[in-house]
């Protein structure tokens, strides 16, 4: 069989690597690919908005699977462009993509499903979000209703600073196209946790859970990015926290794509706060999280090949799922000056010593190679992960391998898993401000 991936982050090295695991596999192709995955793939000169030069290759080359790693590829209907061709792909059509491509829609179609999620209002009017917000108590989130690549949520603890979220947004057009209109919701309170699950139509598998770190320094502080760091699995989400989350968040929204005449096929990722009252639903994704991604497929033991043609033939019913019970822990690095402007073109050194440890890979995201060199070429460069016996092990190993990396301006948060570990792990602490402690890192 001969699978092509689309994208070119660390999501899509991770899904190759483990694509190129199943014994069903013969040949990856990837468009465009990095420079780690141009080391188990052939790397192609295809952006992924190429919708029909993509198709073309793919006819052309008798590609019995797409697999399409970024979301905007999704939402602009490149599955329906595949479908129509009679090419086989794994993900969801361009109807059912509006569940990441407009938070108000997936917003609707929670409210509509009886969905768990917090209480929101939808604006395309300033004067109108203003008016809103003099009315509300108690902190909010505002968010760009399109596609901000991961970035478009503001927290604002007062009216003032949301107000400042709205202007942002609605009139300067921090995230352009994506902010013509806002969705402004409560604030939720709890541990955030990320559950994806592989949906048929009809059958849903959840994967094992994960929690990503969003925010780009330590202690949560900083901006917002497209996530700094995971692990896998969630202590405080058992077996049977997770067939609630199932039977509440997922056959609810899948039900109601089927019977709207828009059935969702792909990876269905739910951002979901574990409040006093019960898991609510944060944000819908449509894809395979990144860097959760990271964090989760290397305890996945089932062929992920055969999960994900499954998926995309409605086929996954009597399947199951087996995992590695051991823990998997992964940390990003990035450029300095990410998630804003960022410097690229750095000279990255080390790699084959870093990752000389059983139990450990590095999977590129923003770097290509130039000649004998690895350069850097995005916000977020590399990801770091391991499995270990505990939460606790494979962060040793994760943070013994950075301590081996070096680009210019290299920066990484070295407090991924504190929640997790608060409570379990002696040498982490927090002092009086509440900033925590964590020293298994190299300062």
């Amino acid at each position: 069989m001969k699978v092509l991936v689309i994208g070119s982050g660390g999501r899509e090295h991770a899904l190759i690597w483990k694509l190129a695991q199943s014994p069903k596999v013969a040949k990856v192709f990837a468009a465009p690919g990095n420079g780690g995955i141009a080391e188990m793939a052939e790397c192609l000169p295809f952006n992924p908005d190429k919708t029909k030069e993509l198709a073309d290759f793919a006819a052309a080359q008798a590609i019995d699977l797409t697999v399409v790693g970024p979301e905007s590829p999704l939402v602009h209907g490149m599955v329906d462009y595949f479908e129509g061709r009679g090419l086989k792909i794994f993900g969801p059509s361009k109807a059912a993509a509006r569940l990441e491509g407009s938070k108000a829609f997936a917003k609707e179609v929670m409210q509509k499903a009886g969905v768990p999620t917090a209480s929101f209002q939808v604006f395309r009017e300033a004067e109108a979000a203003y008016r809103h917000l003099d009315q509300c108590r108690g902190p909010v989130v505002v968010k760009a209703d399109g596609l901000a690549a991961g970035k478009g949520v503001l927290m604002a603890d007062s009216a003032e600073e949301a107000k400042q979220a709205v202007k942002s947004i609605l009139t300067d057009r921090l995230f352009g196209d994506a902010g013509a209109s806002v969705v402004i919701e409560e604030r939720l309170t709890g541990e955030e946790v990320s559950v994806l699950g592989i949906v048929d139509g009809e059958t849903t598998l959840l994967l094992a859970p994960s929690q990503d770190h969003k925010r780009s320094q330590d202690n949560d502080e900083g901006s917002n990015t497209g996530g700094m760091g995971a692990y896998s699995p969630v202590p405080w989400l058992d077996a049977g926290k997770l067939e609630e989350i199932r039977k509440r968040i997922f056959e609810p929204v899948t039900r109601f794509m089927a019977r709207e005449g828009t059935p969702f096929k792909g990876v269905l990722y739910a951002g979901l706060m574990l409040t006093d009252s019960g898991p609510k639903v944060l944000e819908f994704n449509v894809r395979f999280g990144d860097p959760e991604t990271q964090a989760i497929l290397p305890r996945l033991k089932t062929d992920l090949f055969g999960l994900l043609l499954a998926s995309a033939e409605g086929k996954l019913k009597g399947m199951s799922l087996e995992w590695d019970p051991r823990a998997c822990a992964c940390v990003v690095l990035a450029s300095q000056g990410y998630p804003t402007k960022y410097d690229i073109g750095r000279e990255i050194g080390s790699l084959t010593e870093a990752a000389d440890e059983p139990g450990l890979w590095i999977f590129h995201a923003g770097t290509k190679k130039e000649g004998q060199r690895l350069i850097t070429i995005g916000g977020r460069v590399l990801n770091v992960a391991a499995l270990g016996d505990s939460l606790e092990g494979a962060l040793e190993k994760v943070y013994r391998a950075i301590g081996k990396i070096y680009f210019e301006g290299m920066q990484y948060r070295r407090d991924i898993g504190f929640r997790a570990l608060r409570n379990r792990h002696p040498r982490v602490s927090e002092d009086q401000s509440g900033r925590v402690r964590f020293p298994l890192s190299r300062e």
